[in-house]
Order: structure tokens, then C-alpha cells, then sequence
């Protein structure tokens, strides 16, 4: 089997140990040839120092990076010095997100939806950026119907998105549905398939939870039996989480996106499987 296009995504280490582990890790999976390291960006820009200095390390080492851009909780101006700050620095891609409302916020800030973003991004820098937006092939966990999360995409789509990326799944079938459904619906970019690893069953609970990601229940169900057996879960999870990538390669997913949580073995491995 022939990997696709692969995309290693990171969140910005918060010490000086997390950021000399991320720096290891990113060794590990540079071997891979992705196509770009994405960098996550806090809630009203609670990282955005993080996520730069994150994104000028993976520059510095000859990788492409893509940080993550969310409106929520920003003004236009201190979007538009952002984006100044990465088109400077020779940054190429983004990832536009809404984002999450931090606690304490009591306002979305002056640009509420990610298709709002897109379309400043594509006012304020015409084409530099390669701009990648959301998918959620499950459907946003605050999304009124699937059809109105359906709408949303599109909307991203047409303010000028170059590609999509998806929240984590394990039910392939949503992924390509999600898929047919956008191009039916005019949304004619690529969107690649994301991936979570499973490595820590408790973890992968709550941020499911969180995320609105279904943990099919035969998945849950063996995951809950290891209770305390790392290895074993750690071994299931590589089985199920390479027979979806299988999945998704054949099906055509024009690429595989993985949240690592700054980790590389499990990714390095399923890639390893698939024949990367």
C-alpha cells in the first residue's frame, strides 16, 4: 500500500522539558516526509507566542509548518499583526479555525466564524497562504443538524479555503459520506482524514467527549476490558487505528492528518504498517 500525502499536527510545549521532548519527537516523525507540521493556537490566543516559536523551530529545521489561526476572541488588528508576523517569517500555511470561547470571555471578539476568517485572510494577504479549515465528518458537537454543519463547510469553502481537515473518527463510512455529501454540495477541496492515534484510553475518552468524536462501542468496550494494560491497549489501538488508515487510503483520502499529543512512536509505527 502506497502512504498518501501525511500531515503531523503538535500543540506548543509549555517548558523548556516539553520543548526539547517535541524536538525529539519531530526527529522521529520528520522521517516520515510529511508535507507540513501543523501548530495549534490556545483559545483568544492564549499560545499564540507557543505556537510561533514552535512553528520557527520546525522552519529553522527545513519543515513546513502551519500554524493554527482561530478568530475566536481576536480583534482584526491583532489578527492582522499575526498574519504580518508569519508572512515575514516565510510562513505559507495556516489553519483557520473558529475556535473555543476561553473562559472568561464574555464576546466572540470582532470576527465570529471561521468562514469570516477565511475570507479576512484571503483580504488581508490575497493567495499567500494555503489555508486548510475544519470538517467534522461526525458532525460539530454544536452544530444544530448535520445539514447546517454541512452549510457551514461550504461557506468555508467558497470564502476561498485550499483544503480541509477533519476531526478524528474511526467510522470510515462518516468520513466518505461527509465527503460525497460536500461535493454534492458544491465544496470541491480536498479533505484529508484525521487520525488520533490510541495509545491511553482515559485521554482519548474525554477528548472524544470533548470534540464530539464517537468511540464505536466495540472499540470502547475492548479498550475498557485492559483496564491498567498499557501494552495491550497500545497494541489494540495500532490494530484498529492502521485497518481505518487502510481504509481510508483505498476509499482515496488524499492524505492522512495525525494528532500526535507531541508523540511520535504510535505514528511512526502505523505509518510503518502502511507502508511509509
Amino acid at each position: 500500500m502506497t502512504l498518501p500525502n501525511v500531515s503531523i499536527e503538535f500543540f506548543p510545549p509549555k517548558t523548556p522539558e516539553g520543548v526539547e521532548k517535541l524536538r525529539v519527537a519531530r526527529g522521529k516523525l520528520a522521517a516520515l516526509q510529511p508535507k507540513y507540521f501543523s501548530v495549534t493556537f490556545g483559545a483568544g490566543g492564549s499560545t499564540q507566542k507557543g505556537t510561533l516559536e514552535t512553528v520557527l523551530d520546525i522552519k529553522g529545521e527545513g519543515h513546513d509548518a502551519a500554524p493554527h489561526l482561530s478568530c475566536i476572541g481576536s480583534s482584526r488588528d491583532s489578527l492582522r499583526a499575526i498574519l504580518q508576523e508569519y508572512k515575514e517569517n516565510g510562513i505559507k500555511r495556516l489553519v483557520a479555525l473558529r475556535g473555543d470561547l476561553p473562559s472568561g470571555y464574555g464576546a466572540f471578539g470582532e470576527i465570529r466564524y471561521a468562514n469570516e476568517l477565511v475570507e479576512f485572510i484571503r483580504a488581508e494577504t490575497g493567495d499567500w497562504f494555503h489555508v486548510e479549515v475544519a470538517a467534522y465528518p461526525e458532525t460539530h458537537p454544536q452544530a444544530r443538524s448535520p445539514q447546517d454543519d454541512l452549510a457551514s463547510f461550504v461557506r468555508k469553502v467558497n470564502a476561498g479555503a485550499d483544503a480541509a481537515i477533519t476531526q478524528y473518527f474511526y467510522n470510515a463510512d462518516a468520513y466518505f459520506r461527509f465527503v460525497d455529501d460536500a461535493a454534492r454540495a458544491g465544496a470541491n477541496v480536498p479533505i484529508v482524514a484525521g487520525v488520533m492515534p490510541i495509545t491511553n484510553y482515559s485521554q482519548l475518552m474525554r477528548f472524544s467527549d470533548m470534540c464530539g468524536a464517537e468511540i464505536p462501542r466495540w472499540i470502547r468496550l475492548k479498550l475498557a476490558s485492559f483496564g491498567d494494560d498499557t501494552a495491550s491497549i497500545k497494541a489494540f489501538g495500532l490494530d484498529v487505528v492502521t485497518a481505518l488508515c487502510e481504509r481510508l487510503i483505498s476509499g482515496g483520502a488524499p492524505g492522512l492528518h495525525f494528532y500526535t499529543l507531541n508523540q511520535a512512536a504510535a505514528t511512526v509505527e502505523i505509518c510503518r504498517r502502511l507502508g511509509g
